[in-house]
């Protein structure tokens, strides 16, 4: 894109907004746009420029949120991620075109710049759905989410024939759950010069070493409910996650951030706070040891912990 080259971490926007699977419900929050802007502000000034939400992060308010903000920039100035969701799309024979002209007109932006189908809800009926969207030019990139090896690989297959291919993959990917790793869709993505964007890196803030079994999530949320029954066994892997980030001046955050580009792939971290701006950008900057991947890894495992969410399946 012009004047635009891809930075290593994206920002997430599922936590802006309110309703359906919004910020609230989710994870607690209850942000304004007056909250959010001086976060989106300094992203776009440390190059933190590209930006990943959906059409079903809170009914669309996720997206509103992100648009009114795109109205401040040059258009050619950031990166617009967002998806097209099976399970909310109409009956229409034109259902992702609609979804579409409605991000579009939420996002300010008449192009996206990575559009996804959300989960592999019937490969076969969505996945051709793209090609018209591609050709004319609405969007510039095609990712899949929550697709396994097979269900990428058949997509690919679809879009080949029309001359497209599948650009992006986003699943979930962290230290405590690397099943796209061992089902050997990094390894393809890698041959196939696909991007993998790992999402929920930060387990909703499972491994930020803001929470503890003294200091659990907010009660009545989703990360809360799959998280709390696990905090004490986080434990020793968040200690060996601050030990390490002492040794390269960094939060945990930033580790498990920067475990997961050691690993090849994009984060997408969420962001409600400029700190989390400034601290992802730092993040990007940090290279740990094979050895530091390595023992994250080990302890990772360890802990026993799976983080399959509901809308997940196994990928391995």
């Amino acid at each position: 894109m012009k004047n635009t080259t891809m930075p290593k971490i994206a920002l997430g926007a599922w936590s802006w907004g309110a309703g359906a699977a919004g910020g609230d419900q989710v994870f607690g929050n209850h942000l304004s746009e007056a909250d959010l802007k001086p976060v989106f502000d300094r992203a776009m000034e440390l190059g933190l420029n590209l930006w990943d939400t959906a059409a079903v992060y809170g009914e669309g308010s996720s997206e509103k949120i992100l648009g009114d903000f795109v109205k401040t920039v040059k258009r050619e100035d950031i990166l617009i991620s967002t998806k097209f969701t099976p399970q909310i799309a109409s009956d229409s024979p034109d259902a992702m075109q609609e979804m579409l002209d409605g991000s579009k007109e939420r996002l300010n932006a008449e192009v996206m710049d990575v559009y996804w189908i959300h989960n592999p809800f019937d490969v076969e009926k969505w996945t051709p759905k793209l090609i018209p969207l591609a050709k004319s030019g609405q969007i510039k990139s095609i990712g899949v989410s929550n697709h396994n090896l097979a269900e990428i690989k058949r997509a690919n297959e679809i879009l080949a024939a029309e001359g497209l291919k599948v650009s992006a993959v986003q699943n979930h990917f962290s230290l405590l759950h690397r099943s796209s790793e061992r089902a050997g869709i990094l390894d393809y993505c890698r041959e196939n010069g696909i991007t993998f964007y790992a999402y929920m890196v930060l387990e909703q803030g499972a491994l930020t070493g803001r929470f503890n079994t003294e200091h659990p999530f907010p009660a009545g949320t989703g990360r809360g409910e799959s998280y709390n029954p696990h905090l004490a066994e986080l434990e020793k892997l968040l200690a060996e996650m601050k030990r390490i980030g002492e040794q390269h001046n960094a939060s945990p955050a930033q580790i498990a951030t920067a475990w997961a580009i050691a690993k090849g792939t994009l984060p997408i971290i969420g962001v409600t706070k400029v700190k989390q701006v400034e601290e992802a950008a730092a993040a990007a900057q940090i290279g740990l040891s094979a050895e530091e991947v390595s023992l994250l890894e080990k302890l990772g495992d360890e802990t026993g912990v799976h983080t399959l969410r509901e809308w997940e399946k196994e990928m391995a």
